[in-house]
């Protein structure tokens, strides 16, 4: 899990850093989703201590929530962005949108990964 983690925050940073290459706007606010992949890296790198494994993959489950939350107004222009319709902002729609989908992509494969370590972990002492 930690590997996926890096993975997404590596094309969370990239969208971010693209959608401020394309931005004319001189708002930060186009670089959220690089924060929040800057965020999930550094807890996707401590996921690799054993000891905090853990911890990190619950905070990155937890981010990948807020990104989910964050950015799903945006859902609600994404069919006429993508009909080819009139959407104010396009790019925010799609970039906030590419967010929710990564961060649910993420959030989905943390919970998959904690009911198997559960399931592991609770194996052993069901077969006594």
């Amino acid at each position: 899990m930690p590997t996926v983690t890096i993975v997404i925050a590596a094309l969370l940073i990239a969208l971010g850093l693209v959608s401020r290459a394309l931005s004319d706007s001189p708002s930060v606010t186009v670089l959220i989703p690089a924060f929040l992949g800057a965020a999930l890296l550094l807890a996707g790198l401590v996921a690799f201590k054993a000891g905090a494994r853990k911890h990190a993959m619950h905070a990155a489950a937890m981010l990948a929530l807020f990104g989910i939350v964050g950015g799903a107004g945006a859902l609600v222009h994404l069919p006429a962005l993508l009909s080819g319709g009139e959407v104010q902002r396009p790019l925010a729609v799609a970039s906030r949108s590419l967010t929710v989908l990564l961060c649910a992509v993420l959030l989905c494969l943390a919970v998959r990964s904690f009911i198997m370590a559960r399931r592991a972990r609770l194996a052993p002492t069901t077969l006594k």
